[in-house]
């Protein structure tokens, strides 16, 4: 078992680490001299890495490929207030050599009581066929123990083992409180398209070594994954009202909210603009959560950049305690992100004695 997690990256700041890690992206790039490098994701269940390796490059550039467990030695610092390793050797693992529930990341929540959660939620559905059609899916096996385990995204928000589980039933709960302040909503309606905006996902992402999409998923996308499972599972009720099933559709089509973002349609009807709007700000809020939590070993109340944000984010709580912290009538600085990729105090520390 993994002794080293990406979690203990502040205690070991500077240090020479030795542990193992899923490849997400390898890249290949140029030096200004023209001389290869490797840039890599590296991934384990608390997280993401940034690692570049340097030096001897040319041995390793066919040593591995994406989705292949690493053995890494190297040198880990942080550049611009974000943490990275300079790779000094590494080799690849065997799947006998590793426990794979040590390298992707996991809901901290119990799947069981949320599932039991999403059960109650639909329960209690006035709409008989709502109810049915739900159901159906929840009692389908196959589906079942995908959508419990599925991430929600690939990277952007809850992008862990249980993800979709966890927001979806997040949603539920949004949803259920802004119906009681918007009683013109149909509730049944609305929870229903958060139950399937998302259950493509379980189809358009892999999630075995790292998260990625399928071949499907690239070609089709979740959406059109999405109308499929619907007309599939909707020829078991072939009562099913038609108007419904149309709602139904827009719900999962619309849901993105523009046509940039992919969706064919905006959302034209009250169920499909609060499922856009509140689906943003969940996985918005995520997103920012997941950021702080990346960044818990920092001093700075500034983050680094969020990409799926385009902006810094500010840690409230970081900041109101440096405020109560600082003197009357002084003020703490910022300390700067451009800190140096390297360090001239490195010590050094190893998990394990076996050779990389």
């Amino acid at each position: 078992m993994k002794e080293f997690f990406l979690s203990d990256c502040p205690q070991f700041e500077n240090k020479i680490i030795t542990s193992s890690f899923v490849v997400s992206t390898k890249q290949v790039k140029p030096k200004k001299s023209g001389e290869p490098y490797l840039a890599l994701t590296l991934t384990d269940r608390c997280g993401q890495i940034e690692a570049k390796m340097w030096d001897n490059v040319e041995d390793a550039l066919d040593a591995f490929e994406q989705d292949d467990f690493l053995k890494i030695k190297g040198l880990l610092n942080k550049y611009k207030n974000r943490f990275q390793i300079t790779i000094h050797k590494l080799r690849r693992l065997s799947d006998t050599e590793v426990d794979f529930a040590d390298y992707l990341p996991k809901t901290t929540k119990d799947i069981d009581e949320l599932w039991r959660t999403l059960d109650d939620f639909v329960s209690s559905f006035q709409d008989p066929h709502l109810r049915s059609l739900v159901q159906a899916f929840m009692s389908d096996p196959e589906i079942a123990a995908a959508y419990r385990n599925a991430p929600a995204a690939k990277t952007l928000h809850h992008a862990y083992i249980g993800g979709l589980l966890d927001h979806v039933v997040s949603l539920f709960r949004s949803c259920d409180l802004l119906c009681r302040n918007y009683p013109q909503v149909n509730r049944d309606l609305l929870l229903t398209g958060v139950f399937l905006h998302d259950i493509g996902k379980i189809h358009e992402l892999t999630y075995m070594r790292s998260f990625s999409y399928t071949t499907r998923g690239q070609l089709l996308g979740h959406m059109i994954i999405e109308l499929e499972m619907l007309q599939a599972k909707l020829a078991q009720f072939p009562d099913f009202p038609s108007a419904m099933k149309t709602l139904l559709e827009h719900l999962i089509i619309s849901h993105h909210g523009h046509y940039e973002f992919g969706s064919p349609k905006l959302p034209m009807f009250p169920e499909a603009l609060m499922l856009h709007y509140l689906d943003d700000l969940d996985s918005k809020m995520e997103s920012m959560r997941a950021h702080f939590e990346r960044e818990a070993g920092s001093d700075s109340s500034w983050t680094s950049y969020n990409s799926s944000l385009g902006r810094t984010l500010l840690n409230t709580a970081k900041f109101l305690k440096k405020e109560e912290a600082a003197p009357e009538g002084t003020s703490q600085p910022e300390p700067s992100d451009e800190t140096a990729a390297s360090s001239p105090n490195v010590s050094s520390v190893s998990f394990e004695e076996e050779k990389v």
